[in-house]
């Protein structure tokens, strides 16, 4: 009888394969999630379950901040309540005026600001924090499908235009910051009605006008807004200064170099702003209603 000598190791699939299999799966996984959007569900349910993982990496760092402020020395305590209570009675007189005069300028300009957005529904949100991908200008925001916010919408605070919202999972979304080098806003130079296309290059503190012609009415320190003629953003928000414009006779079109408006790493409260417009009252009485508001407003102080 013959007998075969015992396998003593099994050998599976080659390394050659093994790499060949997972490279053909990498690329399906990657085709259809891109292109059909199939892992949408399992990123959203991962989202879901790595949200009290979140929660908890932070704790950490509020108790190590509660401890410092619970150790602060009774000396030091009473040396800033003795600086402060000085500070304050020196400028008690200037400051009593300062702040009825702050007081009212913030409510008029709270009434100003409220009656140029009644026809957009917005929706106040803080920003977490800025993912740290040097590929990407991303940041998260504390709002998401349970507050009624989709992709597509537009993400301002007090000054203009931050981003636009990619990716919304059940209680925060991802923003997409107009620096980043995936980004292209519809825009329209404030000053001569010049529509353009504004492009972010990857850059925190830049971005650029592209495709301009060389003789196009651009100048240094134009203001760029919001066209609107997309769909996507609101006409009219601030989004980008002027600082740079190249022209050159040999090139086609001139290299436009701009700068963001808004502080968009600065930013922590923001406004979502939804393309949905609600009526306004077209009643005579809605309309001399208005009228007197807009006379009150505009009354000397």
């Amino acid at each position: 009888m013959n007998h075969s000598a015992p396998q003593f190791f099994k050998r599976g699939p080659t390394l050659h394969t093994r790499f060949v299999f997972f490279c053909l799966a990498s690329l399906i996984l990657i085709i259809a999630d891109g292109r059909f959007h199939y892992l949408e569900v399992m990123r959203k349910s991962v989202s879901v379950a790595l949200y009290p993982l979140q929660r908890l990496t932070d704790i950490p760092g509020w108790a190590m901040q509660r401890a410092l402020g619970f150790f602060v020395t009774q000396a030091q305590l009473r040396h800033e309540n003795e600086f402060l209570r000085q500070q304050n009675l020196a400028n008690s007189a200037s400051l009593q005026t300062m702040g009825a005069l702050e007081g009212e300028n913030k409510h008029l300009r709270a009434l100003l600001t409220l009656r140029e957005k009644l026809t957009r529904k917005t929706i106040p949100a803080e920003i977490q924090r800025l993912y740290p991908d040097p590929f990407t200008r991303r940041a998260a925001i504390d709002r998401g499908l349970q507050d009624g916010l989709r992709p597509g919408l537009a993400v301002v605070d007090a000054i203009g235009l931050i981003g636009q919202i990619t990716r919304v999972y059940p209680w925060q979304s991802e923003v997409t910051l107009i620096t980043d080098k995936d980004q292209a806003i519809p825009i329209q130079v404030q000053r001569s009605a010049l529509r353009g296309v504004l492009f972010g290059i990857g850059d925190d503190g830049a971005v650029e006008l592209r495709y301009m012609p060389v003789s196009a009415d651009v100048q240094n320190g134009d203001v760029l807004v919001t066209s609107g003629i997309d769909g996507t953003y609101p006409s009219g928000l601030p989004v980008a200064k002027v600082t740079n414009v190249e022209r050159n006779a040999a090139y086609a079109f001139a290299r436009i170099s701009c700068v963001p408006l808004t502080g968009v790493l600065g930013a922590i409260q923001v406004m979502v702003v939804d393309t949905d417009e609600k009526p306004r009252v077209n009643t005579s009485s809605g309309q001399s209603q208005s009228a007197e508001d807009s006379k009150s407003l505009q009354t000397p102080r």
